[in-house]
């Protein structure tokens, strides 16, 4: 089968596609013949070992997961001998986790790390569900949302703040985003209340607090963001300096001041089948920015990694007669 493969963290061009030997399931397990996958940040931060840490656990030298990937939509191509639930022919989607491996043709995984396809959404748009959806959602639970609070989105028009917005909506918060220009209508699509152009505005000096700061980018700036959250609010760092957290986390932690919440996000029994949910009644959808072919995977990662996309980055695996060839879509 076809992969993305990289023997070597570096810059997007040692990602490169080669033949691979075609995964066969365990018994517990069920192989998918992948449509569609993206490039999201946590392929880029993998492939090029930032912050340094991956190297902890991916290889120091040289990385030990060699396909990235971490969602995807798919068809069931055939399944281990305990698996009841699905069968050949099923359309699925879902994620490997911090085991990767959606870069391909082909993966396979445990029954339980797949949900059927929501109906009313393509191959592209179920793919990107996954990576942004848990974020938002694990973090969100983390930091105890209620409804009626105030809740503020830096970074609301990408992967993770696409979903934290609509889930943030969901559980009955009043949301503001802060995004680019070009971006504030999408993000007032999704349901913002409020939105921030933070070319324009620095929303710490507005005069308003929030119960929760969500930063999806690291980039709100810790002192700034605790101006601008109440006294026990919480302070969600999705992205951006382990350093500069943990020192945040001890001088709030010292203060009384706020909590802070960062560190990885967490799949639950049964949020995909909620995310499904929430999608087949209109109250959950993905933003695609730009689609590619899996040859141009090193395209799509410098694009993703520019910093500067909405929603998500596509990978077209299987190539449709509907015509979906992918070549870039710069939506």
């Amino acid at each position: 089968m076809k992969a993305a493969v990289y023997n070597r963290y570096g810059p997007p061009e040692v990602v490169h596609v080669t033949d691979v030997e075609t995964p066969v399931p365990n018994d517990n397990e069920v192989r998918v013949r992948i449509h569609a996958t993206t490039v999201c940040a946590a392929d880029w931060r993998l492939r090029k070992a930032d912050p340094f840490l991956v190297r902890m656990f991916n290889g120091l030298w040289r990385p030990k997961t060699h396909i990235l990937g971490a969602e995807f939509a798919g068809t069931i191509e055939s399944v281990g001998k305990n698996v009841t639930r699905f069968r050949a022919g099923d359309d699925v989607f879902g994620s490997p986790g911090f085991k990767f491996g959606a870069h391909a043709e082909y993966i396979c995984l445990p029954a339980h790390a797949v949900e059927t396809k929501p109906r009313n959404m393509t191959y592209e748009e179920a793919a990107a569900v996954m990576f942004g959806a848990v974020s938002a959602l694990s973090f969100l639970r983390r930091a105890k949302i209620q409804s009626g609070q105030r809740v503020l989105i830096y970074g609301a028009s990408g992967s993770v703040g696409t979903f934290t917005v609509q889930l943030a909506k969901y559980f009955g918060a009043h949301v503001t985003g802060v995004c680019s220009s070009a971006n504030l209508e999408l993000v007032k699509s999704l349901g913002a209340d409020a939105v921030v152009d933070y070319t324009r505005e620095d929303f710490s000096r507005a005069g308003r607090v929030y119960d929760i700061v969500f930063d999806t980018v690291g980039k709100s700036g810790f002192w700034r963001s605790m101006k601008s959250i109440k006294r026990g609010g919480v302070y969600v760092l999705v992205a951006g300096s382990l350093l500069r957290s943990a020192l945040g986390w001890f001088w709030a932690a010292i203060t009384g001041s706020a909590k802070v919440v960062t560190g990885v996000a967490r799949l639950r029994d049964g949020d995909m089948a909620f995310f499904k949910d929430l999608i087949e009644r209109g109250q959950m959808r993905t933003v695609i920015d730009r689609r590619y072919s899996l040859e141009q995977i090193a395209e799509a990662h410098r694009y993703a990694e520019a910093g500067h996309k909405k929603g998500h980055v596509v990978i077209l695996v299987m190539r449709h007669p509907n015509g979906s060839s992918g070549e870039i879509d710069a939506c």
